[in-house]
């Protein structure tokens, strides 16, 4: 015998009735099928008691149930033969007969009772049943059976349980006989003193594992509109896993937590007699679906992640809880008498509070029958207030072997952490089968969504957000879309999810198309706003973001305390914000600490060259800076270069131009304020107090040029310096040494000059665009440690900009 249970959404139009009678037909052993209520009925006959409670007109209401109904019933004529199309309305007339009768005399007196309510809703899978059993009368002999003669629940609650001895021995006085095809509604059944009840939520899939266990059959199927159980909600979170087998713990756990697909209930019956659950989906049958049985899959520790919602916790704390013995009992007491559920338990360790969490629309009646309860302990002090924190959300990790994996938990609020979600309790069952952490609503679904990604699909995640598109930051997405490949192999999710000009702004939170991304931003009509962009993170839930600003706008630079206050990582090539004033240099640093953010800037210093990283590793392990020189400027590097391959100032100036290592107007490299705000943020980060006025500035042209603000017009000009320039190359060279524009740390001083170096200079031989550092310190004397290479052009600033964004992923990768 097989049980086969169908859900609304399986009953929905009348192909999908079509889809469901094949499948029953397609059976090689005794079927009894139960069905749900066609999808939207139930919520339909809700709304015709609310209404008949306010006593409004149920007219409409009514003849909308009545013409859906009615139309199933004809639709599908069109497809069944033998179909008795007018017997079957006539049945479904006489059904709603009966519920208009109901609903306007419970609109008569303003009131619907229990008992009424029951008859009402239970309307919709009577008429599934009355279908179905037409459609398959028509081609086999089929029993009809009524869960009112024989589902008999313990008592009288809200959510009753079945009296399994009790059902199984009036099923089979009722229907000992049945023929090898039966239907049966779901949904309902009767109460000791023979009123009819509903079976709570999921009550179908309940009705139908309790219909398993009567007819002592070996498998139970619920079919639903999806493949099985997944590891997440997949319509929370991308990537969710479809589990092919689990134990009956296992699926109880993740029911009990808020899983949709099944209720605990269900569970219960099935495991105590071992019969075997199968969850399926019906428009594709041939999928195997998820096994639930005695066993598990031996291969995953870890089994699914389940969110519970709309959870209140209540805290009964005081000095008359320590050591009182009964205190608990009597906490729980009130709960039972007031018929509330308790989700999840935790006590503090030394028994000052108990805490309990609660459906959050009970919350208000729990604190009430606690506050009675405990009145006089209340009254005397011995209990502080009854507290209540609502609009709360569970967050639990599932599986029968978590407690063979050493780390679990660590990993678990682990990601919580990075999810940055504040922990308010914790609870594990003692088989650690399930793990628990309850948390503020309004982030439970990034909870989610991070738990599920480190702990199942342990594949990291950046989602970025680049300002900037010039040179840099078009060289920085070709970067990024000719790394996929790698960045796959090497289980990274690096999702390009925004673009962004001076005036507009391109977002997808899939990740944007990077094959035609200037079209879609030249199509874009909003621009940049830090709201624009938290709005844009919260309702994507991207947990992870980070600003990569490819520019060197001012206004930006000194938005990045906002970005960090809101939670973004920052990677920037823009010097400007570590080089204005030290406050706000210390305002970063601090900001970064404080939000748990990277605020990353390698190449503000040497482009690609690992220049900020190593000096910070040297500081960390206790080193300290003594003196340092370097060229920090791969345009001034070529131009010098060249200078001493006999081209004048002005000749090298244009060369270097035309390659494109210089800024349009060149006199933004010769005035040497780019070098100096570099030497400035080494200096900073080695721990000097300086302002970028303090740094001792010889720009390589007089102020006069320097100060021109248009490129052609400084070229124009140049030659003009080009005599006295040459007089500098000359005596250098009659020293048999070479020009070089130098940034110097040195007594805690910072200056930026041309410097004439010897061939025993580690700077000597530095041009063609390398950039070099000599770096002094207590560990590396009286030779410096040296780096070395080029430090300019788009293609090695844009790596430097990758690296460091790379460096913002969530957590290690497990070996």
């Amino acid at each position: 015998m097989k049980v086969m249970k169908f859900g609304g959404s399986s009953l929905a139009t009348a192909a999908k009735f079509k889809q469901v009678v094949e499948l029953i037909e397609l059976r090689s052993e005794p079927v009894a099928a139960v069905f749900s209520a066609p999808q939207g009925i139930t919520n339909a006959l809700v709304e015709l008691i609310e209404l008949a409670r306010q006593g409004s007109d149920l007219t409409p209401q009514l003849d909308d149930i009545s013409q859906r109904l009615l139309t199933l019933c004809t639709d599908c004529a069109g497809w069944r033969e033998g179909f008795d199309v007018s017997h079957s309305q006539q049945q479904t007339s006489g059904l709603l007969d009966q519920l208009r009768t109901l609903a306007q005399g419970c609109a008569m007196i303003g009131q619907c009772p229990e008992v009424t309510a029951a008859q009402i809703l239970s309307v919709g899978e009577k008429f599934s049943t009355l279908l179905m059993a037409a459609l398959l009368r028509s081609q086999h002999p089929v029993t009809v059976i009524d869960p009112k003669l024989f589902l008999t629940t313990e008592d009288d609650s809200g959510e009753p349980v079945a009296d399994i001895v009790t059902s199984q021995q009036r099923f089979q006085s009722h229907y000992g006989d049945a023929e090898e095809l039966a239907v049966m509604p779901g949904f309902y059944g009767r109460h000791p003193n023979g009123d009819l009840c509903l079976l709570g939520r999921n009550g179908s899939d309940y009705s139908a594992a309790v219909l398993a266990v009567c007819t002592g059959a070996e498998r139970c199927e619920i079919w639903t509109d999806v493949d099985g159980i997944y590891s997440v909600d997949p319509r929370l979170v991308d990537g969710a896993q479809l589990i092919t087998r689990m134990s009956y713990q296992e699926a109880m756990e993740l029911s009990y937590f808020g899983a949709k697909v099944l209720h605990p209930k269900t569970i219960t019956p099935l495991s105590r007699h071992q019969i075997i659950c199968a969850i399926k989906n019906t428009t594709n049958p041939q999928h195997p679906g998820t096994l639930i049985s005695a066993t598990t899959d031996e291969g995953k520790a870890v089994k699914a992640i389940s969110k519970l919602s709309d959870v209140a916790m209540i805290n009964v704390a005081g000095p008359g809880m320590k050591g009182m013995v009964g205190m608990a009992a009597r906490v729980f007491a009130s709960m039972a008498e007031s018929d509330i559920s308790v989700i999840l338990i935790s006590q503090s360790s030394s028994e000052y509070s108990i805490s309990l969490c609660v459906p959050g629309d009970e919350a208000d009646r729990a604190v009430k029958h606690l506050q009675r309860s405990f009145r006089l302990e209340l009254k005397n002090g011995m209990l502080e207030p009854v507290d209540c924190q609502e609009n709360l959300a569970i967050i639990t990790l599932i599986g029968d072997r978590m407690h063979q994996q050493k780390g679990t938990a660590s990993r678990f609020f682990g990601a919580l952490s990075h999810a940055r979600v504040n922990i308010i309790a914790i609870a594990q069952d003692s088989s650690e089968r399930s793990i628990s952490a309850v948390v503020r609503a309004k982030r439970a679904d990034d909870a989610v969504a991070v738990c599920h990604q480190q702990l199942f699909l342990k594949k990291p995640r950046i989602d970025a957000f680049l300002i900037g598109c010039g040179t840099v930051g078009k060289e920085l997405i070709a970067q990024i879309n000719r790394q996929q490949a790698w960045l796959k192999d090497n289980d990274i999710e690096l999702n390009l999810v925004g673009i962004a000009n001076s005036r507009q702004c391109l977002l997808d939170a899939k990740g944007i198309e990077l094959s035609n991304w200037p079209e879609q931003l030249a199509a874009c009509r909003q621009g940049l706003s830090l709201e624009r962009l938290q709005g844009f993170v919260r309702e994507a839930h991207l947990t992870n973001p980070v600003i990569i600003d490819c520019t060197s706008n001012q206004d930006i630079a000194m938005s990045y305390l906002n970005y960090l206050q809101a939670s973004f990582h920052v990677v920037t090539a823009n010097k400007k914000a570590n080089t204005d004033t030290l406050t706000y240099y210390h305002q970063l640093q601090a900001m970064a600490t404080k939000r748990q953010r990277r605020f990353l800037y390698e190449t503000n210093v040497g482009a690609g060259l690992p220049v900020i990283d190593n000096l910070q590793s040297l500081l960390r392990a206790g080193d300290e800076l003594l003196q340092f020189e370097g060229i920090l400027s791969g345009s001034l590097s070529y131009i010098f270069g060249e200078i001493h391959q006999g081209l004048s100032l002005s000749a090298a100036t244009a060369k270097a131009r035309d390659l494109g290592y210089t800024e349009p107007n060149p006199a933004e490299d010769l005035n040497g304020l780019d070098v100096a705000r570099k030497v400035l943020v080494i200096a900073r980060e080695a721990g000097l107090p300086l302002e970028l006025s303090d740094v001792d500035l010889q720009p390589v042209v007089p102020d006069e040029l320097a100060a021109i603000e248009d490129g052609d017009e400084f070229m124009r000009r140049l030659p003009e310096h080009d005599s006295v320039f040459q007089q500098l190359i000359d005596q250098a060279e009659s020293n048999h040494q070479k020009l070089r524009y130098v940034a110097i740390i040195k007594d805690q001083r910072c200056a930026v000059k041309i410097q004439s170096v010897g061939p025993d200079h580690p700077l000597y031989e530095i041009e063609a665009g390398e950039n070099a550092l000599a770096i002094n310190t207590r560990y590396y004397q009286p030779k410096p440690f040296i780096i070395r290479g080029y430090g300019a052009g788009a293609e090695v600033t844009a790596a430097g900009l990758f690296g460091d964004l790379l460096r913002t992923l969530s957590w290690e990768q497990e070996h």
